[in-house]
């Protein structure tokens, strides 16, 4: 055999094994991520043995496990469940809890903000080695084709909603011709100056998602929220419901984070109150409450699991559609892309193909930077 042959024959040894290698390192890769899941049989037979489930959340979580749907198809399953304001007072009971070392909760429904906190403190267990049905595990069938965490380890928080959202800005109808209206620099304009209100930022663990988009934003930025709080004689307001009757009565032209479930009560009202369509910046994915973390020490863990597997299923995210659409609060769609998307308002829907601005992730979440830039600019 001629030297170069040999040498030929040498080469493809040489590829072929480190094609193996690759081969072997990419299912190791894989194995990393998921590990190997449990028998669903002997998990749903253990939560039986448990008999219940101990979940706290928000009160929009609170009408999809109130649906009964997964009560009917695991009646053995209790399930207990402790309301608090959009999760954080849910989280704050957690807190007092593992601080006295009582654990009770099993698993928790909430802001992103909110279930950040419980990350920080390393209360979670990871979620993804606890999915195991092939249609939750299925990632294509899920938006843009994976599974979404705000963690950066991908693991701890899961989220299960998404639909579009601006600023959460809001208009009198008699006060202001939206179509004038095409950018947030428009909304800065010195004839609204004296004729804005906003939520007041202070006293709260972290700002709003909308606030982040316009804080990290850019085309909008700091400079953004220093003119808005800084020259446009904004009025702080603290009261919800309050905030609306000022926008609807004609006291303000304009309400930053006016309550969305607030005004879509106004709206049924017939008052003249509006949200600004999509802007020239664009829109971020709102989850609102629809983020589930595994909490550690679960009581119930099985349960627990079961109720996760429910939840991420086609059965279970379409009965969370179906109850946050029925809800209003302007968040009802699912980031399942496999049920059906009729009955969800055509501007809650993402759209194909659309870049949307990430701010429930964990980099922007800690609200430092954005409370000093709203505290300087509105004591001025």
């Amino acid at each position: 055999m001629s030297y170069v042959a040999m040498l030929f024959i040498k080469v493809i040894v040489i590829v072929s094994v480190f094609a193996c290698l690759q081969s072997a390192a990419n299912i190791a890769a894989a194995e990393k991520k998921t590990g190997s899941r449990p028998d669903w049989q002997k998990v749903v037979e253990a939560a039986k043995a448990e008999g219940q489930l101990t979940i706290y959340s928000g009160a929009i979580p609170a009408l999809i496990i109130n649906e009964g749907v997964f009560q009917k198809r695991y009646p053995e399953i209790k399930i207990v469940t402790i309301i608090g304001d959009g999760g954080a007072d849910a989280v704050n009971r957690i807190l007092a809890e593992r601080r006295a070392e009582k654990y009770v909760a099993d698993l928790v429904l909430g802001t992103s903000s909110s279930l950040w906190t419980l990350h920080l403190i390393k209360a979670l267990d990871p979620i993804d080695p606890t999915l195991i049905l092939p249609e939750v595990t299925d990632e294509s069938k899920w938006w843009q084709g994976s599974h979404r965490y705000v963690d950066t380890e991908q693991q701890y928080i899961f989220t299960f909603m998404g639909s579009p959202r601006g600023g959460s800005v809001f208009y009198n109808t008699n006060l202001v011709n939206s179509n004038e209206i095409n950018s947030y620099w428009d909304l800065l304009d010195s004839k609204w100056k004296g004729k804005i209100e906003a939520r007041d930022l202070r006293g709260r663990d972290s700002v709003p998602p909308s606030v982040r988009f316009l804080y990290y934003h850019p085309a909008l930025g700091p400079k953004y929220l220093t003119r808005l709080f800084g020259e446009m004689d904004v009025t702080i307001f603290r009261d919800r419901r309050v905030s609306v009757d000022w926008l609807a009565t004609g006291k303000y032209a304009l309400c930053f984070l006016c309550l969305p479930s607030e005004v879509a009560r106004a709206k049924k009202q017939k008052l003249p109150v509006e949200a600004f369509g999509l802007l020239k910046e664009g829109a971020w994915l709102d989850s609102l409450t629809g983020n589930i973390s595994l909490l550690n020490k679960a009581p119930h863990r099985n349960a627990a699991m079961v109720f996760l597997n429910w939840l991420l299923s086609r059965e279970g995210q379409l009965t969370a559609q179906k109850v946050n659409a029925r809800a209003d609060v302007g968040v009802s769609n699912s980031l399942r892309t496999d049920i059906p998307k009729d009955m969800i308002p055509a501007d809650e829907r993402p759209m194909p193909g659309v870049s949307y601005l990430e701010v429930d992730t964990a980099d922007k979440i800690p609200s430092d930077p954005i409370m000093k830039i709203f505290k300087e600019a509105s004591a001025k």
